[in-house]
């Protein structure tokens, strides 16, 4: 990554135009933290929207069959539910996902501050408030281009059962997981297959314990040697989270945003989750330990 050269943010505004009252998966986690990041004087940041996405890259994680059933108006579970254009708003979210792909290519530090977020989606079911993979497609097509050996690292506070069902013992890719167990979808208890790590911790964990499992998670993805990090960044960690019982502080992920840094390796970061109100906060406390600040 570039030297203190600041943040490139890919967002849309299209991604705010669905909703269902009363859910945690709201506008405002886009709108708020867009408004903070405008804001603030501490980063100069770069602002880019997403271009298109063809079907091919979607269909290296997905079924067709999935593609067109994101088009049939009848909700996917009671936590996911069908939007008018949801296939299309979907879609953008992982075109954001590849162009962070390729700015992180170039060096950039980027994130893709989109909805809705992806690592729940499996090859051909939407769950988890989550439709198109995002983090998933960007990998293979990491790999499809020539990168070798891709990393994803997944510190949102639920496991990323769709990345590990998509990527399982797919050569050249490794999941490291680190999420709150039991919880939300109930998976990831235990490493699967030859490539898929998983670090569940029980509610409540106090921070510091916390952090011992991002450090071991973060040491077994420097010992795969991978040549580029895909970063499922979800922030429902944080102890005021109101869907998780766990114990982050802002300190604490602008801790991992330093920490993430010193692997001097290409990387791109994906919103994932984060409900809580304070998300901008947290957001921006990440940003900056990515940045050196």
């Amino acid at each position: 990554m570039v030297e203190s050269a600041g943040v490139k943010i890919i967002t849309d505004d299209s991604c705010t135009r669905y909703s269902s009252p009363g859910h945690p998966e709201r506008p405002a986690r886009i709108t708020k933290s867009v408004e903070k990041l405008r804001h603030q004087k501490e980063l100069s940041i770069t602002w880019a929207t997403p271009g298109k996405v063809e079907d091919a890259a979607l269909l290296q994680a997905h079924e067709p069959e999935h593609l067109a059933r994101l088009k049939i108006p009848h909700d996917f579970d009671a936590d996911t539910a069908y939007h008018d254009g949801i296939d299309e708003i979907a879609r953008r979210s992982v075109a954001a996902g590849l162009d962070a792909l390729k700015a992180a290519r170039t060096g950039e530090t980027v994130l893709s501050l989109m909805r809705p977020p992806g690592h729940h989606a499996t090859q051909d079911r939407a769950m988890g408030f989550c439709y198109l993979n995002s983090i998933a497609i960007a990998v293979l097509e990491a790999q499809a281009t020539g990168t070798k050996r891709v990393a994803v690292f997944d510190f949102d506070v639920h496991h990323g059962n769709g990345t590990e069902a998509i990527l399982l013992d797919k050569p050249g890719t490794a999941c490291f997981s680190i999420h709150q167990h039991p919880c939300y979808p109930g998976t990831g208890t235990t490493n699967v297959g030859k490539n898929c790590f998983n670090y569940p911790v029980l509610p409540y964990t106090p921070r510091q314990e916390y952090r011992k499992v991002l450090e071991r998670a973060l040491t077994d993805l420097k010992t795969f040697k991978p040549d580029l990090v895909a970063v499922s960044a979800g922030f429902d960690a944080y102890e005021r989270d109101p869907i998780a019982q766990e114990t982050l502080e802002v300190a604490d992920f602008h801790w991992l945003g330093q920490e993430l840094r010193k692997l001097s390796l290409p990387m791109f970061s994906l919103l994932e989750g984060g409900y809580s109100d304070d998300l901008p906060e947290l957001i921006f406390a990440y940003l900056k330990g990515l940045n050196g600040k």
